[in-house]
Parts: structure tokens; sequence; C-alpha cells
């Protein structure tokens, strides 16, 4: 919509101004604002946190008539942690929805949706958060903490995750085939720019791309929109713990896709990829996380929501594909560090006691093991929180260390 009203605005300005005339666009210079990606980035985070606020109680009271109540698992199943979150029983769930809603009309009153960058993220996340939607429902509905078989699961993220990663891989506008430039990655010895295709693997410490895998970057980038967001969804097993991490990600990611689609910044100064539409992502990404510092408001300990694989499965989805569009997949390592820590030690703890018979941790994710080691739930979720924060500056630290 700003977008659009600049436009409007432009062509009116433009107008009076060959005619020698002083009308309307004039008085309403103003509107001017409407065309930087940094006013209306600040103006979607702003919105969509505004948006979570207002609508927030009411959807957590719809919420709680529909009885959709988070079921916890029994003692049988995770022994002492049963006693720890016995009082979160009948907190409802499926509160993604609100981040959904208001990213989605953050990109579209703040950013330009059709942009190729930004409504990718936006489908990938919704599609995302519509598995998830499913399998929370299944849950509230059997009254068991088993949603979707992991079958079913996986078969709809490998469709939303082929069908982004096609998108990306083959989109004109993305690959260079198109009217722009495509990616470039800076100058060569003449001062040209030196062209890198879609399927270039990139990290800031090497000037140069480790490696282009041509077609097959379409698994790759499959990989990491699966990986992403199970790994979000591992994370979110405390009051804001994934909520947390996830504003300290997006607000480095859209930091990242400012300085990207900044000609000098990314190509002479920090060599980092470049194409000229990534700038735009960072609506996304500042719509993301205000929407985020929204739901935390009435995620944080004691929480009254929870999101539910409804938001953590659309929010690694949204992080995966904006980090793919970025060209930083690799640095998603880094600076969504905790939700490669969590996604880690599960890995690590069902490979042990399937080889040894032993466990490495006392629980897993990871962020049970502390809670079981006698740290208090709001112990775990601060320090994991300040873990992500400095994980995700030393990500951003290493764009000039090269």
């Amino acid at each position: 919509m700003l977008p659009l009203i600049y436009d409007f605005w432009h062509q009116a300005f433009e107008a009076e101004k060959a005619a020698g005339d002083t009308g309307w666009a004039h008085f309403c210079k103003f509107l001017n604002l409407f065309q930087y990606i940094t006013f209306r980035a600040a103006a979607a985070g702003l919105l969509a946190f505004v948006i979570s606020l207002v609508i927030g109680p009411r959807v957590i009271c719809k919420l709680i008539s529909l009885k959709v109540g988070q079921p916890i698992r029994t003692a049988d199943e995770v022994h002492k942690l049963a006693e720890l979150h016995g009082g979160k029983i009948g907190t409802p769930t499926m509160g993604g929805v609100l981040i959904l809603a208001a990213v989605v009309i953050g990109v579209l009153v703040c950013g330009r949706p059709l942009n190729p960058h930004v409504a990718v993220c936006v489908c990938t996340m919704v599609a995302c958060g519509l598995v998830g939607l499913l399998d929370d429902y299944k849950k509230v509905k059997q009254r068991k903490s088993d949603g979707l078989s992991a079958r079913a699961k996986l078969a709809g993220q490998l469709i939303i995750a082929l069908i982004a990663g096609s998108f990306i891989y083959f989109h004109p506008a993305i690959s260079g085939d198109g009217p722009h430039s495509g990616f470039v990655l800076g100058l060569n010895e003449l001062g040209e720019k030196q062209a890198i295709g879609v399927g270039a693997i990139c990290f800031p410490l090497f000037k140069q791309p480790i490696i282009d895998l041509g077609i097959f970057a379409i698994p790759f980038f499959m990989v990491v929109i699966i990986a992403t967001s199970n790994a979000v969804n591992l994370t979110d097993g405390l009051d804001g713990l994934a909520t947390g991490c996830t504003i300290s990600s997006s607000l480095a990611y859209a930091l990242l896709a400012y300085l990207a689609g900044h000609y000098f910044m990314g190509v002479e100064y920090l060599v980092i990829p470049h194409n000229p539409l990534i700038g735009e992502l960072a609506v996304f990404l500042m719509a993301l996380a205000g929407a985020a510092f929204g739901f935390l408001w009435f995620n944080c300990h004691p929480a009254k929501v929870f999101m539910g694989d409804t938001g953590s499965l659309a929010i690694g989805g949204g992080l995966a594909t904006a980090a793919i569009c970025t060209k930083q997949e690799l640095l998603l390592v880094i600076i969504g560090g905790v939700f490669v820590m969590e996604a880690a030690s599960v890995i690590l703890q069902v490979g042990s006691f399937k080889l040894r018979k032993k466990r490495i941790f006392k629980m897993s994710p990871i962020h049970h093991h502390f809670e079981l080691l006698g740290w208090h739930e709001s112990q775990v979720i601060t320090r994991f929180w300040i873990l992500s924060i400095m994980l995700a500056l030393f990500g951003l630290a290493l764009l000039k260390i090269a």
C-alpha cells in the first residue's frame, strides 16, 4: 500500500513539476518517505507489533473458547519434566496464527508483496504454517501430544520446500535471466561486476563462492528450509524461547537484506552477494520481528498462549527462505545458532542411544537438559536469548573480517 501511494504521488509530483503547477503533490512531499526501505521496514515492524498487541487478547479468548489447549506429555513419557510443566496444561495453542496475520498485514501495507524475494518468503511461511496448523489441530482434537505422523508432516514440508526452491532457482529476476542483473559478488581486477549463479554457496569469510551447485541447489534449498523449520519447532519448548530467538535472527537478516540490496554496501564495501531486489526483504523480516515482539508480550513466562507448530514451522520456513534469498544460507548456522544447537542435541541424543544405548543429555532438546539440571525455566529462556543475540552479532561481525 505505501509503495503504491508513493508511486501515485510521484507521478502527480512529476506532472505538476513539468507543468509548473503547485498542486496537492507539492504540499504532500512527506509521502516521499514511502519510497525508502528503511522507513517502510520500520513501519512494518511497528505495525506488526501493534497488530499483535491489539488482536492478541481476542485471539487468545477465541482459542480458549474453542478449547484448543496444548496437550502436555504425561509422566510416563517425560517423567520429572511433567511435574515442571504441569501448570501449562490447558494453555491455548495455535497462537502462531497471530504471528502469521501480523506479518502478512505488515507486508501488504508497507512492502511490495509482488517482489519475488518477498513473495516466496511470505508464501513459504504461510504454507509451513498451514502444515503446522493441521498438526496442532490433530493434537487438540485427539487430546494427545502426537499430531500428524512424521511421514505426513515431512511430505508436506518436502512439497513446500520443492516449490520454494524451484521458484528461487528459476525466477528470472533472481537468477539473472530477466531484466535485473541477478546476483553480483564484488568486482574483478578490471572493476567489473562479478556475476554469480543463484546456486552459488557463499560465506562472508570468502570473497568467492565456496561452490556453485547449479541445479543441485534446489535440493540444498529444500534441506535448508526443512531443517530450519524443524529446528525452530524443536526450540519451541519453553515459554518465549523460540519467539525471542526469532527476534534476534530476524533483525540480523533484515540488516543483511538491506545491505545486500544496496550496490555500494554489497558490492564495493562488504563484498556480499548483491541483488537489487533483495533490499525489499527487510520489510518482511522486520514485520516478522515486530510480530514476534508482539507475540512475546503474551508468550513470555508464564505464557498465556503457545505458538504451536503453526508458528514454529512457519517461522522456520520464513527465516530459511530469507537466508536463501540473501545467499547467506551457511551464515544461518551462526545467526540461528540456538536453533541449530537444539536440533543437534536431538540428533546426538537419538544417535547415541541407538548406537551406544546411552544418553548424552538428561533429555533433549537441550533446553530440557538444563531444566533437569535444576535451572529455572526463566533462567534457561533468558540465557538462551542472550546466546542468540550474541550469535547474531557475531554473524554480522563476520561480514567485514575478510
